[in-house]
């Protein structure tokens, strides 16, 4: 067993071990929304939440390929902790801050505020709003983006308010954030590239999801019997099973390449993220939905985890730009 086979069983096993879906489901309907215990033990006894920023800053000195590994067992889980937020957009757009850069390795909750219309003074004031910031209620620290330049809010500073926003995929929480006259710090970060970082991670995240839903379904097919017999030795739901496998094997492969180009060639990151997270979320998305569709009544029960995997493969679809909008992103930048 390699390190990263090591990793993936390390993260399955703890999270198996404090609940899986069960405890998801218990902690989506809190006030916080994500698990605090799970997020402490995934960042203490596992190092996850600075496992891609360098030892010089606390870190493990993992790359994005490692990431990624941690990202497919947290997406097959649809666990609600803010390891995309923290760990990969908040600490992607803040450069080689050590101040903010130590306090996401230790655990502290971080999140990017991006898209709004925020402005900075000379001393450093930001006033904006930001819809839709993920994680961005439970976050102790907020990464804002103010036109061109990046400055760290602490979340609890004088003129920030912070809204919870109802969302389809209750695991993963957002909030409406409003700065006004917000104390900040300016860093030497990049949010564009932490936007791409996101989506090599959301698409890495949507391949775990895919992965359960393939399995979850073989199992079922295995088991439940119509007319004497599995429904499993059916042709019609082999050929839709087999078309399953495909899909979530050629998600695989794109969002490994993905991995690989955000920790090895930074050049080609901005076309291959809005690829891989243009294909696997799609992926994703109709890998949930045919995962319900043959699960016959069970899947539309609210009780079959196929419903958590249903709203967190449109929510990730949505996230950081929609297929069709990076489609052409990719259109643009291969100058098709």
């Amino acid at each position: 067993m390699d390190e990263r086979d090591e990793l993936r069983a390390a993260v399955r096993g703890l999270v198996d071990r404090l609940g899986g879906t069960t405890a998801s489901r218990r902690v989506m309907e809190s006030e916080s929304g994500y698990d605090a215990e799970l997020w402490s033990r995934l960042a203490g006894e596992l190092g996850l939440a600075g496992l891609a920023i360098a030892e010089e800053y606390d870190g493990q000195g993992a790359t994005f390929v490692e990431l990624a590994v941690a990202l497919e067992e947290l997406g097959r889980a649809v666990v609600p902790v803010p390891f995309l937020a923290s760990a990969v957009l908040a600490a992607g757009a803040v450069g080689s801050d050590a101040e903010t850069l130590k306090r996401i390795a230790a655990g502290t909750p971080a999140a990017l505020a991006t898209g709004g219309n925020a402005t900075a003074t000379t001393d450093s004031r930001i006033t904006g709003e930001f819809g839709h910031v993920i994680d961005g209620a439970a976050a102790e620290v907020l990464v804002v983006a103010a036109g061109d330049d990046v400055f760290v809010v602490s979340a609890d500073a004088d003129g920030v308010q912070r809204d919870p926003l109802p969302t389809l995929d209750q695991t993963r929480r957002q909030a409406r954030v409003r700065l006004v006259n917000a104390p900040g710090r300016r860093v030497d970060g990049s949010v564009t590239r932490a936007l791409d970082l996101g989506r090599v991670a959301l698409a890495a995240e949507s391949v775990g999801g895919a992965r359960w839903c393939l399995e979850a379904t073989v199992d079922y097919a295995k088991t439940r019997e119509q007319f004497g017999r599995p429904i499993g030795s059916f042709q019609a739901l082999k050929h839709r099973m087999a078309d399953m496998h495909v899909l979530v094997e050629t998600a695989a492969a794109t969002a490994e390449h993905a991995a690989w180009v955000a920790a090895h060639d930074p050049d080609q990151l901005p076309l291959v993220a809005a690829m891989a997270k243009a294909y696997c979320t799609d992926a994703y998305v109709e890998l949930a939905q045919e995962t319900i569709q043959l699960h016959g009544g069970i899947g539309f029960t609210w009780e079959h985890d196929a419903h958590l995997h249903l709203k967190r493969s449109w929510s990730s679809r949505l996230l950081l730009g929609e297929p069709r909008e990076l489609r052409a992103r990719v259109a643009e930048l291969a100058q098709i």
